[in-house]
């Protein structure tokens, strides 16, 4: 099993704490560090956040949301073995050929360690203060993902299509191993859907075990149907157990077929913070 700290960048909002993190994170085995995104917090949120009971999204418009990339690329040369993961980045939102370079020149610094974890978004008043389309951001999110692979497939790279379209180019440099991982979020058949048919890995929103269970069941069903082996996605999930026990909770997720447990980071905030971690670390990932 697999361990990333989720939402890294919440708790990690200056220099020294930020590099502190991931250095503790590192040391004491966790594979992988993610940010979450949000341009920016409208002071009017009339959209329904998906993940609460009553609709409303964690926090306050004061909680700090650092950019995705610039923060993993200050922190990847501190922890150099960690997966460097956005949970997620909110991609009908970004330019695709402008991002197609920025996840390619930090996979390139960073020795091939990006994952791009990607949601097509919930907050329609942030893409209207953006000036981003909230229409068919979907469809969208799916061919920028085929335009960003075509860039990165080599030189003279042309596409056409819907919403992108351009001749002939080239955009250099190029990520490491030639593509990277595409982990998508979701919950909804459309989400499952398209993890099926794109996604190298799958990021439920859903903490609830029956749930996430069938999920998975739900994203095999989608991954052959689109001709490909369930077996070609992992899967990851929050962890939301009991932390004074949390093993148990890990080893429920991994009978699941689940190969990455996701730790909220906000549960290590505050002056003990690392402290917490590293008791959380020593009661999961070293009794493995």
């Amino acid at each position: 099993m697999k361990f990333g700290l989720a939402f890294a960048s919440s708790i990690g909002i200056d220099s020294a704490s930020s590099l502190e993190l991931c250095r503790r994170a590192e040391a004491l085995g966790f594979d992988s560090v993610w940010c979450g995104e949000h341009v920016v917090w409208p002071s009017q949120i009339d959209s329904p956040y998906p993940y609460s009971p009553d609709g409303v999204m964690p926090g306050d418009p004061e909680t700090p949301v650092p950019d995705p990339l610039i923060w993993l690329a200050y922190v990847a040369a501190a922890a150099p073995t960690l997966k460097l993961g956005t949970c997620v980045l909110i991609l009908p939102q970004r330019n695709p050929l402008i991002l197609a370079k920025e996840l390619a020149t930090l996979d390139r610094l960073s020795g091939g360690r990006v994952e791009l974890g990607i949601g097509v978004g919930w907050m329609k008043e942030e893409f209207d203060a953006l000036g981003a389309a909230w229409d068919h951001r979907g469809a969208r999110t799916d061919e920028y993902v085929e335009a960003m692979k075509v860039l990165w497939a080599g030189p003279e790279a042309e596409f056409h299509g819907r919403f992108v379209d351009f001749p002939p180019v080239t955009c250099s440099p190029r990520p490491i191993n030639g593509t990277i991982p595409i982990v998508t979020g979701g919950d909804s058949p459309i989400a499952i859907r398209r993890a099926g048919r794109l996604a190298d890995g799958y990021f439920p929103g859903s903490v609830e075990p029956e749930k996430l269970a069938r999920l998975i069941a739900d994203l095999g069903d989608a991954a052959t149907a689109a001709g490909r082996s369930p077996q070609d996605i992992t899967v990851n999930a929050m962890l939301i157990t009991d932390y004074s026990d949390p093993l148990a909770g890990v080893e429920q997720y991994r009978e699941m077929g689940i190969s990455r447990v996701m730790v909220p980071a906000f549960f290590f905030a505050g002056p003990n913070g690392l402290d917490l971690l590293e008791t959380f670390a020593k009661g999961a990932i070293s009794r493995q």
